[in-house]
């Protein structure tokens, strides 16, 4: 991400994996064709933290634990609004775009594959979203991911916008 992100510690979170693609590729080289495969892990502890990773390996098991490893190196905090987030967000990454609507309580997550998979390892119970452009899964769960890390926490931006008033100030003004 950017260079003043402080790195999460993952050993201090209780995550939880889930594999959301597998992918099989064929090299084809003089003795036929080469197998490999490459695994979209999603990891998170439903408490605001999620990361997402690609793995890529000979293996399943050992693509699907590459995905995990990096995903933990690749953890964001997620500004969460009660079980929603704060404001609309529309997202590019390559040719797949997000939109991520906050959505009132009892709404559920209204989302599909990749998208659902990064908003509920981040915790998040109420969302509206659609996707358009590409429906590529890994690009799809990138932007996602990007959106989510945009999210600024509305009370933190205001304190920073504008020095808090003293109560005498507000009073005798009113």
């Amino acid at each position: 991400m950017k260079g003043l992100v402080s790195k999460i510690d993952p050993t201090e979170l209780t995550l939880s994996d889930k594999l959301v693609y597998i992918n099989r590729v064929a090299k084809v080289v003089k003795g036929g064709k080469r197998l490999s495969f490459s695994a979209l892990v999603v990891t998170g502890d439903s408490n605001g933290y999620v990361g997402i990773g690609v793995g890529k390996a000979n293996a399943v098991p050992g693509a699907i634990s590459k995905g995990g490893a990096i995903a933990r190196k690749n953890l964001i905090k997620v500004a969460l609004a009660g079980t929603t987030i704060p404001y609309e967000m529309r997202v590019k990454f390559g040719a797949a775009k997000v939109l991520l609507k906050p959505a009132g309580p009892g709404t559920g997550i209204i989302a599909g594959g990749s998208i659902r998979a990064v908003l509920e390892a981040a915790g998040i119970k109420d969302i509206l979203t659609k996707s358009l452009g590409s429906s590529n899964r890994i690009n799809m769960a990138k932007a996602t991911m990007l959106a989510l890390s945009q999210l600024k926490d509305p009370q933190e931006e205001l304190a920073k916008r504008k020095p808090a008033l003293k109560v005498e100030e507000v009073a005798s003004n009113g």
